[in-house]
């Protein structure tokens, strides 16, 4: 189940994500930025490097996105790691704070991506993985595409 509805074009996806953290349930919300750095976003100039979702005041924050300064911002200031406030409906900050704070999951972010102009990430609600749980994962994806080459052979 994507949040992603209407088809964008992708600026970044957080590959590390799917493998560190099994993602339960994904929520699409809006990213307040400033002009330099939507540009830095449509130059892909980005990383999710360690980055989540923090709840402050009744408010979500993306702490850890990393932007690029755009080189010809002019003398508009950039801070590249600052945290940036995400447009969720009330409800939707309360269910995923919920889950943070009940039952000890993260909120993640998963993909960056333009939808009719605006900036908009996918965020998911995330449970931490074990390390014997990348190793199971590991082996199943072996063994599936043992069988998808054992298939392929015969056909």
């Amino acid at each position: 189940m994507s949040a992603k509805k209407s088809g964008g074009s992708l600026i970044a996806e957080n590959r590390k994500a799917r493998h560190y953290y099994d993602l339960l349930e994904f929520k699409e919300a809006g990213l307040v930025l400033i002009g330099p750095e939507v540009k830095s976003l449509r130059a892909h100039q980005t990383s999710f490097q360690d980055s989540y979702v923090e709840f402050r005041g009744g408010e979500a924050y993306l702490v850890g996105l990393h932007i690029a300064p755009y080189a010809n911002a002019g003398y508009v200031e950039q801070q590249p790691d600052r945290p940036r406030k995400l447009l969720l409906h009330d409800q939707e900050i309360r269910m995923l704070a919920a889950g943070v704070e009940q039952k000890g999951y993260t909120v993640v972010p998963v993909k960056l991506y333009f939808s009719r102009g605006r900036v908009k990430v996918e965020i998911a609600l995330a449970r931490g993985r074990k390390l014997h749980d990348h190793r199971d994962e590991l082996k199943r994806r072996a063994e599936a595409m043992d069988v998808r080459r054992e298939l392929s052979h015969r056909g």
